[in-house]
């Protein structure tokens, strides 16, 4: 990848949160496809309308309304990243749409590229997640949706990973018997890399400083009414395990490093030979499954009277 083109968010969605296996990247493709279009059904759109597709990542969501909607259709895709900025101007070019859309480098929570009641509906798809002021965003997402648009999200809820390395970090430092096996302390050494490993250290994290339900209050307090919110949890088997190499250079946010770096820069040669040994021993021989936490909701900015 080009380094000069390049940055954490582009290097996540385009590679990183599958590995570059292909197998894998299907299957993701597949999942978020399914995702966007449930956001699109909450945006509720019409033609001649103008969405906003804010932290648009790789623009799945803004392509599928404009597949959707046709030419009447105009979207402004806003991403922090000017790398992911040149990349779905670049697919809108090559998709023959770029004369719909519009795109502005901004973070959520200050859009001063966007003029107030600019929009009929505005969609995130795993972008308030990693706001660090979330309610300043709801705020600006209130600004620039006319009175009687809507507002659609899918965000993952991430809080209970960090739980569970917190929990991990306290089994380990209670000398309970993990420590008697030097895999624990190393387990956790590349955990507390992904998440935060204390409850003080989760609380500063914007990825894990939130729940589902602080997403209501936040839209609440910013004044949206009519608000819907359905937090789901999907376990399920993989039916495609992906080869270690994908497994090793793959992270589950794009704040997170691949376990690689984390070998690399965090491990000695002798840990990382028994760490690795160990964990991908486990990896091959043990059943896998995968567990999606993502909170849906819909609301809407209220009509003047």
């Amino acid at each position: 990848m080009d380094q000069e083109n390049s940055d954490v968010w582009k290097d996540w969605l385009l590679q990183h949160r599958h590995g570059n296996d292909p197998q894998l990247k299907k299957q993701f493709l597949g999942d978020v496809a399914q995702l966007a279009d449930r956001v699109l059904d909450g945006a509720r759109l019409g033609q001649g309308m103008t969405l906003a597709d804010i932290g648009t990542g790789d623009g799945l969501v803004a392509f599928r309304a404009i597949e959707r909607l046709g030419p009447s259709l105009n979207v402004v895709m806003t991403d922090i990243s000017a790398p992911l900025l040149d990349y779905v101007r670049t697919a809108a070019t090559a998709r023959g749409v770029q004369g719909q859309c519009t795109f502005l480098q901004c973070s959520a929570d200050a859009m001063p590229g966007m003029a107030d009641d600019s929009v009929d509906a505005l969609t995130t798809r795993a972008v308030v997640t990693y706001v660090a002021d979330k309610p300043a965003a709801f705020r600006e997402f209130h600004r620039v949706v006319r009175p009687g648009g809507y507002l659609s999200m899918a965000e993952p809820i991430l809080r209970d990973d960090a739980l569970e390395v917190c929990a991990l970090r306290k089994l380990v430092e209670s000398g309970q018997g993990v420590n008697a096996d030097p895999f624990f302390p190393l387990l956790l050494r590349w955990r507390s890399a992904l998440y935060p490993d204390t409850e003080e250290k989760l609380r500063q994290f914007a990825p894990t400083n939130f729940g589902e339900r602080d997403l209501v209050r936040y839209a609440i307090d910013a004044g949206f009414t009519d608000i819907h919110l359905e937090f789901h949890v999907d376990v399920r088997n993989e039916e495609h395990r992906a080869p270690w190499e994908a497994f090793i250079n793959a992270s589950p946010h794009p704040l997170a490093p691949t376990l690689s770096k984390v070998l690399d820069e965090q491990f000695t040669p002798q840990e990382r030979t028994f760490f690795e040994m160990r964990l991908r021993e486990l990896y091959e021989q043990s059943s896998r499954f995968s567990i999606d936490r993502i909170a849906w909701m819909t609301a809407r900015k209220p009509a003047k009277p």
